[in-house]
């Protein structure tokens, strides 16, 4: 079997791809590189504020929960401005959306926490953190999404 001329293919059983095709790299290159700058950017902001209210051995985590609850309604709003308001350039929703805010939130600490919070013998208070994550973040994007709505129908008329 013989690939056409606009496909070529990449070995015996392989899929084809179509010639002429640029790289995927060059297309995905930029993306790339603004989601790892601004999960920099956002990891850091996380940080430093593990750093300004630090989480004492067997307390709740009061931190890692108001931070991932902070960035759900940081990205609310974000949505909001970048689909109703401006039109923002390609690189724009990943840099700040999935770069910043995704280093920012830190559902994997999250995760790290509740496991934590078990291991120490509490189970009850992993389930509790769970649970009020969960809650206060779906809460905080519904609050600021429709906080944003309102300011900008209130600013149109």
């Amino acid at each position: 079997m013989t690939a056409p001329r606009s496909e070529k293919m990449d070995g015996p059983g392989e899929f084809r791809v179509p010639a002429g095709r640029p790289s995927s790299w060059r297309g995905q290159g930029p993306i790339v590189a603004v989601v790892a700058a601004g999960g920099a950017l956002g990891a850091a902001g996380r940080y430093g504020a593990s750093l300004i209210w630090p989480t004492q051995t067997g307390a709740f985590p009061w931190t890692t929960l108001w931070v991932n609850v902070l960035g759900c309604a940081v990205i609310g709003v974000f949505m909001v401005v970048i689909s109703d308001v401006w039109v923002a350039h390609r690189l724009v929703r990943p840099f700040f959306g999935t770069g910043v805010l995704g280093g920012f939130t830190t559902f994997s600490t999250y995760a790290v926490d509740i496991q934590k919070l078990v291991d120490e013998g509490r189970p009850r208070t992993g389930l509790a953190y769970l649970a009020a994550t969960l809650v206060a973040a779906l809460m905080a994007v519904w609050l600021a999404v429709t906080a944003a709505r309102r300011v900008l129908a209130w600013r149109r008329r």
